[in-house]
């Protein structure tokens, strides 16, 4: 009740801002309201496309075109906007369109059998074509979620060149991008950074699949815009678009796969009405223990998730305002992979009149979706005012966030409600940007951005201390466009301050209190040259940093669910990082193809190893009864290289059909051997994903965009482990054969619903990931076989009903 009154009364005070800054700003500039207009016709043959999209990126403003084509964008203030038209079957038109008053403009549409156009806001300050974009960057929309066949959403960006999942079971992900994951990656969700506890092997990410419209990936360092931790690169969710300008529109989604019987459930509707906008989702999903043909049922691998959100605000003239509220709260099991020693079943822990005992699982164990011990319990809600203010043809955005990230672990059969870890973190983020109008083709924008943190420790156990830190960086972004050449760069300054609480258990300090800052300044410089309307080059240069995470400097303590016992390390400096990427992008009539080469060096790069016993072998430490191994963070200097490629061959006059095919490779190595071996740990296999796909009938009346797709997903051996303190061991290669049909069922020229086909690992392979943490639990001691393997034979439907109508003004 007492959060629900502190909602209502932020909603309160927030609208009544609202309504006073519209009064205000309407009353000085009552002119200011600018109206874009036109029709979207087939370039050819100059029919209208009614249905198409036209999206105004920085007013995050948009309509779709009538049955005549015509479209009206209204609310719009004086300035220069890139402008998105998209339309299925057809390639986006992208274009910057100056608003000075009412603009008429039409847009003219070509048939594309693959699209290669797009607009990103992910590490830049504003809407940029990706063909001008220096650095790699990646975009999957709501339609290749749904063609997937995926267990949670960081599996889902998984195929993607240079971009993989470290995984601790189906619930459980995190995003790794060309061989760097956990805090070297920041996770973005509608403008503000996602902070939980991402620092650890079974801590996924908080967002609701189901719910996300758009994901951009961004490969490379973007310290520039978002400070430390984006070493590597940046995942940006977009949950919230707003509808189209005099609609309400939603979608009702169910999901079942077969592997795990798991089912999934969303909704969403959301409103656009004189540009008040309104939305709100939800989500179910549950999942039974996942299979393969060698463990059969992995034994709590079993989850339950609940998502809720929604959004309200104004776009005016003066700009926009929005106001958004989600919930996650999802239980999973932890899989620790202990066997009986005779039959190599998995067993799980009972509580016997009051004394904790082990017992073989069940086949009705396996196929409930309540999560046994141990288990977690996550719970992220977060609120986000996100804002933008248009100042003559300069723009003010300012985004603040509020989150509150609760993680709870259970590992107590005997007492289940105590919990062995509770973190309770809580963090503000604020970003404030002032982007100057265009002037001379120089576009700038300076900002100041960073976050408060705290966390609480209320579990009966503690793995890290209680601690309080405060972030705050200034930067300076410019770019510069000329017709064919694309220069962009920026400065910034950053500074962490950390407060770490001391902690005594008993007598002993278990946690020393200590104060630290870690200061940096990271820049970057890049170009992208259209050599002709089929090639572009690019090159990019970027100096990123990390601050070590709490963890890493004062980690003591058990980690349920790892097998590990963890130490920091209080003198670890931070991790600095100098990349250069190039790229080559080639898009002709009947062959698309795309290169990167990067190479990235990192000083005093951070990562954990097993700690050796004084007496030989594995350093063992016991807490509560279990034997856990002993690991300790340590720092070297290291190279990481590496490639990524695409190509889609599409022949004339076989327009429809694709052979495409992705390859990613990367190679990471220490300058200094540790323990006999010099490769970095967490490095993923060289990887060729094959495809064949038919895109059929783009225009049917009873059925449209039609697909259907063959895949063959090879993963090579991974023969380079970081093997110093038996970290890590060679995993073998693998392939899977994959299947997916798909399409839209429509009448009366309207979309009736999209049915979606998949089938994963059709031969059934049993195989281990080399970033799959369950690779090593225990021992099968009937089969000699060392952990559990990932999962087997999976068949997925998804059924998606679209839900529209236009609304009376």
């Amino acid at each position: 009740m007492k959060r629900l009154f502190n909602i209502s009364l932020f909603t309160f005070i927030y609208l009544s801002g609202i309504g006073q800054t519209t009064h205000f700003s309407e009353s000085r500039s009552p002119s200011a309201n600018g109206v874009l207009s036109g029709k979207v016709m087939d370039a050819q043959t100059k029919e209208p496309l009614a249905g198409a999209t036209i999206y105004v990126h920085e007013a995050k403003a948009g309509v779709i075109a009538d049955k005549n084509g015509a479209y009206s964008i209204r609310n719009l203030p004086d300035g220069k906007f890139l402008v998105e038209i998209s339309y299925a079957g057809y390639g986006s038109h992208i274009e910057t369109v100056e608003i000075a008053g009412d603009v008429q403009k039409d847009f003219l549409l070509s048939p594309e059998v693959v699209e290669n156009q797009g607009v990103t806001v992910t590490g830049v300050a504003g809407a940029v074509q990706i063909k001008k974009a220096p650095v790699p960057v990646t975009i999957l929309k709501k339609e290749n979620f749904l063609k997937e066949a995926s267990t949670n959403l960081v599996d889902a960006l998984s195929k993607t060149p240079g971009v993989s999942q470290i995984s601790t079971g189906p619930a459980i992900s995190k995003p790794s991008i060309r061989g760097l994951g956990y805090n070297r990656v920041v996770v973005i969700n509608d403008g503000v950074r996602q902070e939980g506890q991402q620092w650890g092997d079974e801590h996924g990410i908080e967002v609701d699949e189901y719910g996300v419209s758009k994901a951009e990936i961004l490969k490379g360092p973007a310290s520039i815009m978002y400070g430390s931790d984006a070493l590597a690169g940046v995942v940006n969710f977009i949950s919230v678009v707003p509808p189209p300008q005099g609609m309400i529109k939603g979608n009702l989604l169910s999901n079942y796969q077969t592997n795990n019987r798991l089912r999934g459930f969303h909704g969403d509707i959301g409103g656009n009405h004189n540009g008040f906008i309104w939305g709100l989702n939800g989500t179910y999903k549950a999942a039974a223990d996942y299979k393969n043909k060698y463990d059969g049922n992995v034994f709590n691998s079993k989850f339950r998730e609940k998502d809720v959100s929604g959004h309200i605000g104004f776009n005016k003239s003066w700009g926009f305002t929005h106001l958004l509220i989600s919930h996650f709260d999802q239980v999973p099991g932890l899989v620790e992979g202990d066997r009986d020693d005779a039959t190599g079943k998995f067993l799980k822990l009972v509580n016997n009149a009051g004394n904790e005992e082990e017992e073989i699982a069940t086949g009705d164990d396996a196929r409930s979706t309540d999560a046994f011990f141990p288990k977690q319990r996550i719970r992220h809600f977060k609120v986000t005012a996100d804002n933008s203010f248009n100042l003559g043809k300069d723009r003010l955005t300012w985004i603040t966030g509020y989150q509150r990230n609760q993680r709870e672990e259970f590992g107590n059969v005997v007492e289940p409600e105590e919990r062995e870890l509770h973190f309770d973190l809580r963090t503000v983020n604020y970003n404030v940007q002032y982007h100057f109008a265009e002037k001379n083709r120089w576009k700038t924008s300076i900002g100041i951005n960073g976050m408060q943190q705290t966390n609480t420790n209320k579990g009966e156990e503690q793995l890290i201390p209680e601690y309080s830190l405060f972030d705050i960086g200034g930067f300076v972004y410019t770019k510069k466009s000329l017709d064919k050449l694309a220069l962009s760069g920026g400065l910034r300054f950053d500074n962490r301050s950390i407060d770490s609480k001391e902690l005594l258990d008993g007598a002993e300090v278990k946690f020393e209190g200590f104060k630290k800052d870690f200061s940096n300044v990271s820049a970057s410089a890049g170009l992208s040259y259209e050599v002709s309307g089929n090639v572009v080059l690019k090159l990019n240069m970027a100096r990123g940093f990390r601050a070590p995470s709490i963890p890493e400097l004062s980690s003591n303590g058990a980690h349920e669910g790892t097998n590990r016992y963890e130490y920091g390390e209080q003198d670890l400096r931070s991790e600095k990082s100098f990349q250069v990427d190039a790229g080559l992008d080639v898009n002709s009539e009947h062959i698309s193809f795309s290169a990167s080469l990067f190479y990235n060096a990192i000083k005093d790069f951070i990562y954990y190893s097993k700690l050796s016993s004084v007496v030989g072998g594995d350093s063992i430490i016991t807490d509560g009864g279990e034997d856990l191994f002993a690991f300790q963070f340590r720092q070297n200097n290291a190279r990481l290289y590496g490639a990524e490629m695409n190509v889609d061959i599409h022949p004339h006059p076989l327009d429809w059909l694709h052979f495409e095919s992705t390859f990613s490779y990367v190679r990471g190595v220490l300058s200094e051997e540790q323990d006999g071996s010099k490769n970095l740990p967490f490095i993923p296999a060289p990887r060729l994903i094959n495809e064949l796909r038919a895109d059929l009938l783009r225009k049917g009346k009873v059925a449209k965009n039609v697909y259907a797709k063959i895949e063959l997903d090879n993963t090579f051996a991974q023969n380079d482990p970081f093997t110093g303190y038996n970290t890590e061991t060679r995993t073998p290669g693998y392939s899977l054969l994959n299947v997916g049909l798909g399409g839209d069922i429509t009448g009366k020229g309207k979309t009736l619903f999209s049915l979606y086909l998949a089938a994963n690992n059709i031969t059934d392979v049993a195989y281990q990931n080399h970033l799959s943490r369950l690779k090593y639990t225990a021992a099968n001691l009937v089969t000699g076989r060392m952990g559990v393997f990932n999962m087997g034979r999976n068949f997925s439907v998804k059924l998606n009903i679209p839900l529209g109508f236009a609304l009376k003004n």
